[in-house]
């Protein structure tokens, strides 16, 4: 959605057939095809109107005041209709999810990757019957398709505003699973995150943050963030 100079006074949510719209006084927010967003459920809406009311009137809403609205739209307008090419997407980065490749060293890196992430493997095998190889160092490892078939039914049991959030959570994180588990809410976005950036974190603490990637690191965990919110109040 393209930034927009606020003219509108208020933002509200409006019951509709299928859920809800958000007026901007009186106009509905439209998609790009002029179809009106419709939310799942009042508090999502309620959410949204409160990001077209972020910023005073005279200023510029931009796409990035916008974060539930854009999730939405994606939702409603590429997803909706067809789930399968999101399904087929998201599926493919079981092959190589993150958390399979541990660090060779050293030893302290070696047992933090141990802890937050093998309890991951294990729920998937448990609970996605996922059964994955996890391998050190960065070459590829070879997945079997039993599992890959799995994490593939699992992709394609999340409902569209599951998969609307998965579409940004799994590729700013690498790993399919812990996208997973933050949609099922299991762990939190900012716990995700940390394990994600495990390495990255730890070795800022031996030598010192860098400041881009430290804001980067902050950038994918609101990222990760908005998309888990959007999945809660899509269920409220």
């Amino acid at each position: 959605m393209k930034a927009r100079r606020r003219a509108w006074q208020e933002a509200r949510a409006v019951a509709v057939k299928g859920g809800f719209a958000v007026h901007l006084d009186e106009r509905a927010i439209r998609l790009p095809d002029s179809s009106a967003l419709v939310l799942a459920t009042r508090p999502l809406a309620d959410a949204v109107a409160r990001e077209w009311t972020s910023r005073p009137v005279g200023e510029m809403i931009g796409p990035q005041d916008i974060p539930l609205t854009r999730i939405a739209g994606t939702a409603q307008a590429r997803i909706a209709p067809d789930p399968q090419p999101t399904i087929a997407a998201l599926s493919a980065f079981g092959a190589t999810d993150l958390i399979c490749y541990r660090a060779v060293g050293p030893e302290a890196l070696v047992r933090r990757e141990e802890r937050l992430w093998q309890p991951w493997i294990d729920w998937a095998r448990r609970e996605l019957g996922a059964e994955l190889r996890v391998t050190t160092g960065v070459m590829p490892v070879a997945q079997d398709p039993v599992p890959l078939a799995a994490l593939s039914r699992a992709v394609a049991s999340c409902d569209v505003p599951a998969l609307a959030a998965l579409g940004g959570i799994v590729p700013a994180l690498g790993s399919l699973v812990l996208g997973l588990a933050v949609v099922r809410e299991l762990i939190s976005a900012p716990e995700a995150a940390a394990a994600a950036f495990a390495e990255e974190i730890f070795q800022a603490e031996c030598w010192g943050e860098d400041r881009v990637a430290a804001a980067r690191r902050a950038d994918i965990t609101a990222e990760v963030a908005v998309a888990a919110q959007f999945v809660s109040l899509a269920r409220a």
